[in-house]
Protein backbone atom coordinates (compact mmCIF):
# COMPACT_ATOMS: atom_id res chain seq x y z
CA UNK A 1 0.00 0.00 0.00
CA UNK A 2 2.89 2.68 1.36
CA UNK A 3 5.06 1.65 -2.08
CA UNK A 4 1.85 2.99 -4.02
CA UNK A 5 2.86 6.66 -2.93
CA UNK A 6 6.28 6.30 -4.55
CA UNK A 7 4.99 5.91 -8.38
CA UNK A 8 4.05 8.35 -10.34
CA UNK A 9 0.27 8.75 -11.31
CA UNK A 10 2.24 9.90 -14.97
CA UNK A 11 3.36 6.67 -15.62
CA UNK A 12 6.90 5.76 -16.37
CA UNK A 13 9.42 8.51 -15.29
CA UNK A 14 13.25 9.32 -15.37
CA UNK A 15 13.80 9.65 -11.46
CA UNK A 16 15.16 7.16 -9.83
CA UNK A 17 12.37 7.15 -7.07
CA UNK A 18 10.73 4.54 -8.39
CA UNK A 19 12.98 2.22 -7.63
CA UNK A 20 13.28 3.47 -3.59
CA UNK A 21 11.02 1.18 -1.05
CA UNK A 22 8.98 2.64 1.50
CA UNK A 23 11.54 1.09 4.22
CA UNK A 24 14.51 2.99 2.67
CA UNK A 25 12.84 6.20 2.17
CA UNK A 26 11.67 6.43 5.59
CA UNK A 27 14.87 5.31 6.78
CA UNK A 28 16.39 8.69 5.07
CA UNK A 29 13.74 10.78 5.81
CA UNK A 30 14.56 10.26 9.68
CA UNK A 31 18.03 10.55 9.56
CA UNK A 32 17.20 14.02 7.75
CA UNK A 33 14.86 14.42 11.10
CA UNK A 34 17.60 13.93 13.17
CA UNK A 35 21.14 15.70 11.36
CA UNK A 36 18.42 18.66 10.86
CA UNK A 37 18.27 18.68 14.32
CA UNK A 38 21.79 18.20 15.02
CA UNK A 39 22.49 21.31 12.39
CA UNK A 40 20.14 23.24 14.28
CA UNK A 41 22.21 22.76 17.60
CA UNK A 42 25.37 23.18 16.20
CA UNK A 43 24.19 26.39 14.96
CA UNK A 44 22.63 27.59 18.51
CA UNK A 45 25.83 26.88 20.02
CA UNK A 46 27.23 30.64 21.61
CA UNK A 47 25.42 32.25 18.80
CA UNK A 48 22.24 34.45 18.72
CA UNK A 49 19.41 32.91 17.19
CA UNK A 50 15.41 33.06 16.03
CA UNK A 51 13.12 30.17 16.38
CA UNK A 52 12.31 30.54 13.29
CA UNK A 53 15.21 30.43 11.72
CA UNK A 54 16.33 26.84 13.91
CA UNK A 55 13.05 25.80 12.90
CA UNK A 56 14.02 25.94 9.07
CA UNK A 57 17.44 24.79 9.46
CA UNK A 58 16.09 21.69 10.95
CA UNK A 59 13.17 21.34 8.48
CA UNK A 60 15.63 22.05 5.41
CA UNK A 61 17.97 18.50 5.34
CA UNK A 62 14.64 16.84 5.33
CA UNK A 63 13.20 19.03 2.56
CA UNK A 64 16.39 19.37 0.51
CA UNK A 65 16.69 14.92 0.89
CA UNK A 66 12.65 15.34 -0.55
CA UNK A 67 13.77 17.27 -3.76
CA UNK A 68 16.99 14.98 -4.77
CA UNK A 69 15.22 12.18 -4.52
CA UNK A 70 12.92 13.34 -7.13
CA UNK A 71 15.04 14.58 -9.32
CA UNK A 72 17.92 12.05 -9.18
CA UNK A 73 18.46 10.53 -12.63
CA UNK A 74 16.30 13.22 -14.30
CA UNK A 75 18.91 15.53 -15.52
CA UNK A 76 16.09 18.31 -17.14
CA UNK A 77 14.39 18.07 -13.55
CA UNK A 78 17.84 18.79 -11.73
CA UNK A 79 18.70 21.70 -13.96
CA UNK A 80 14.68 22.92 -12.75
CA UNK A 81 15.36 22.94 -9.35
CA UNK A 82 18.93 24.73 -9.41
CA UNK A 83 16.97 27.70 -11.34
CA UNK A 84 14.12 27.69 -8.49
CA UNK A 85 16.67 27.11 -5.40
CA UNK A 86 18.85 30.50 -7.52
CA UNK A 87 15.53 32.42 -7.16
CA UNK A 88 15.06 31.83 -3.61
CA UNK A 89 19.19 32.77 -2.73
CA UNK A 90 18.68 36.11 -4.63
CA UNK A 91 14.78 37.01 -3.08
CA UNK A 92 16.20 36.43 0.50
CA UNK A 93 17.42 38.41 3.42
CA UNK A 94 21.37 38.08 3.20
CA UNK A 95 22.40 36.86 6.66
CA UNK A 96 25.37 36.69 8.59
CA UNK A 97 28.50 34.35 7.69
CA UNK A 98 27.21 31.45 10.07
CA UNK A 99 23.38 31.80 8.88
CA UNK A 100 24.54 31.01 5.50
CA UNK A 101 27.62 28.33 6.47
CA UNK A 102 24.41 26.52 8.50
CA UNK A 103 22.03 26.70 5.56
CA UNK A 104 24.87 25.08 3.20
CA UNK A 105 25.23 22.61 5.92
CA UNK A 106 21.71 21.48 6.02
CA UNK A 107 21.74 21.63 2.31
CA UNK A 108 24.43 19.37 2.26
CA UNK A 109 23.26 16.45 4.44
CA UNK A 110 19.61 16.57 2.96
CA UNK A 111 22.02 16.00 -0.77
CA UNK A 112 23.07 12.81 0.95
CA UNK A 113 20.52 11.53 2.41
CA UNK A 114 18.52 12.01 -0.32
CA UNK A 115 21.04 9.71 -2.35
CA UNK A 116 21.14 7.23 0.17
CA UNK A 117 24.00 8.18 1.56
CA UNK A 118 22.68 7.87 5.36
CA UNK A 119 26.09 7.03 7.09
CA UNK A 120 28.11 9.33 5.42
CA UNK A 121 25.97 12.10 6.24
CA UNK A 122 26.16 11.20 9.96
CA UNK A 123 30.04 11.13 9.42
CA UNK A 124 29.79 14.58 8.30
CA UNK A 125 27.65 16.18 10.51
CA UNK A 126 29.72 14.92 13.62
CA UNK A 127 33.15 15.97 11.91
CA UNK A 128 31.45 19.65 11.42
CA UNK A 129 29.96 19.95 14.71
CA UNK A 130 33.09 18.89 16.22
CA UNK A 131 35.22 21.05 14.44
CA UNK A 132 32.49 24.30 14.98
CA UNK A 133 32.38 23.52 19.13
CA UNK A 134 36.37 23.84 18.23
CA UNK A 135 36.79 26.71 16.52
CA UNK A 136 34.39 28.44 18.66
CA UNK A 137 35.74 27.74 22.40
CA UNK A 138 39.51 28.54 20.91
CA UNK A 139 41.16 32.09 20.51
CA UNK A 140 40.95 31.45 16.68
CA UNK A 141 39.75 34.28 14.82
CA UNK A 142 39.35 36.55 17.96
CA UNK A 143 40.17 39.79 18.17
CA UNK A 144 42.23 40.53 21.30
CA UNK A 145 40.74 43.64 21.68
CA UNK A 146 37.39 45.13 21.00
CA UNK A 147 37.82 48.30 18.38
CA UNK A 148 37.08 51.75 19.87
CA UNK A 149 36.30 55.22 18.59
CA UNK A 150 38.33 57.85 20.54
CA UNK A 151 36.98 61.48 20.26
CA UNK A 152 39.09 64.61 21.39
CA UNK A 153 37.80 67.85 21.32
CA UNK A 154 41.15 70.35 21.26
CA UNK A 155 40.89 73.79 20.57
CA UNK A 156 40.74 75.68 17.35
CA UNK A 157 44.30 77.61 17.81
CA UNK A 158 45.96 74.01 19.40
CA UNK A 159 48.39 72.61 16.71
CA UNK A 160 47.45 68.96 17.51
CA UNK A 161 49.33 66.99 14.78
CA UNK A 162 50.94 64.42 16.17
CA UNK A 163 50.30 65.99 19.23
CA UNK A 164 48.65 62.37 20.96
CA UNK A 165 50.75 60.08 19.12
CA UNK A 166 52.96 59.65 22.08
CA UNK A 167 49.93 58.48 24.62
CA UNK A 168 48.19 56.83 21.77
CA UNK A 169 51.42 54.69 21.16
CA UNK A 170 51.73 53.40 24.73
CA UNK A 171 47.89 52.64 25.36
CA UNK A 172 47.48 51.30 22.44
CA UNK A 173 47.87 48.31 19.75
CA UNK A 174 46.74 50.65 17.21
CA UNK A 175 45.38 53.93 16.43
CA UNK A 176 44.42 56.12 13.53
CA UNK A 177 43.10 59.37 13.17
CA UNK A 178 39.75 58.72 10.85
CA UNK A 179 38.22 62.27 11.25
CA UNK A 180 38.78 65.62 11.81
CA UNK A 181 36.00 68.59 12.12
CA UNK A 182 34.92 71.79 13.82
CA UNK A 183 32.18 72.31 15.95
CA UNK A 184 31.25 74.93 18.64
CA UNK A 185 30.86 77.39 15.31
CA UNK A 186 33.96 76.82 14.42
CA UNK A 187 36.03 77.38 18.05
CA UNK A 188 36.92 73.69 18.79
CA UNK A 189 38.13 70.93 16.95
CA UNK A 190 36.80 67.09 17.36
CA UNK A 191 39.23 64.38 16.43
CA UNK A 192 38.12 61.05 16.13
CA UNK A 193 40.67 58.29 16.44
CA UNK A 194 40.24 54.32 16.02
CA UNK A 195 41.99 52.75 18.09
CA UNK A 196 42.43 49.70 20.01
CA UNK A 197 43.36 49.03 23.55
CA UNK A 198 46.64 47.14 24.15
CA UNK A 199 45.42 46.07 27.65
CA UNK A 200 42.06 45.77 28.71
CA UNK A 201 40.74 48.40 31.58
CA UNK A 202 43.10 51.25 30.91
CA UNK A 203 40.33 53.21 29.35
CA UNK A 204 40.55 55.86 32.91
CA UNK A 205 44.69 56.28 32.44
CA UNK A 206 44.16 56.88 28.46
CA UNK A 207 41.74 59.34 29.10
CA UNK A 208 43.24 61.22 31.80
CA UNK A 209 46.22 61.61 29.79
CA UNK A 210 44.41 63.02 26.58
CA UNK A 211 42.96 65.32 28.70
CA UNK A 212 46.23 66.58 30.11
CA UNK A 213 47.03 67.52 27.00
CA UNK A 214 43.82 68.99 25.11
CA UNK A 215 43.18 71.54 28.20
CA UNK A 216 40.33 69.44 29.84
CA UNK A 217 38.16 69.61 27.01
CA UNK A 218 35.65 66.63 26.70
CA UNK A 219 37.10 63.33 25.71
CA UNK A 220 35.01 60.06 25.52
CA UNK A 221 35.59 56.74 24.30
CA UNK A 222 33.50 54.25 23.01
CA UNK A 223 33.10 51.29 20.79
CA UNK A 224 33.18 51.24 17.48
CA UNK A 225 30.34 50.59 15.35
CA UNK A 226 30.18 46.45 14.55
CA UNK A 227 29.39 45.73 10.83
CA UNK A 228 27.47 42.88 9.89
CA UNK A 229 29.03 39.47 9.26
CA UNK A 230 28.40 38.81 6.35
CA UNK A 231 30.35 36.86 3.08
Amino acid sequence: MLDAALTSVFGTTDSLVASVSTVDFLMCCAASIVLGAAVACIYMFRHNYSKNFVVTLALLPLIVQMVITLVNGNLGAGIAVMGVFNLVRFRSIPGSAKDIGSVFLAMAIGLATGMGFIALAVLFTIIVGIVNVAYVLSPFGRSQEPAKVLRVTVPEDLEFDGMFDDVLGRYTSEHELTEVRTTNMGNLYQLEYHVRLAQAGTEKRLMDEVRCLNGNLKVSLGNAQVTREVL
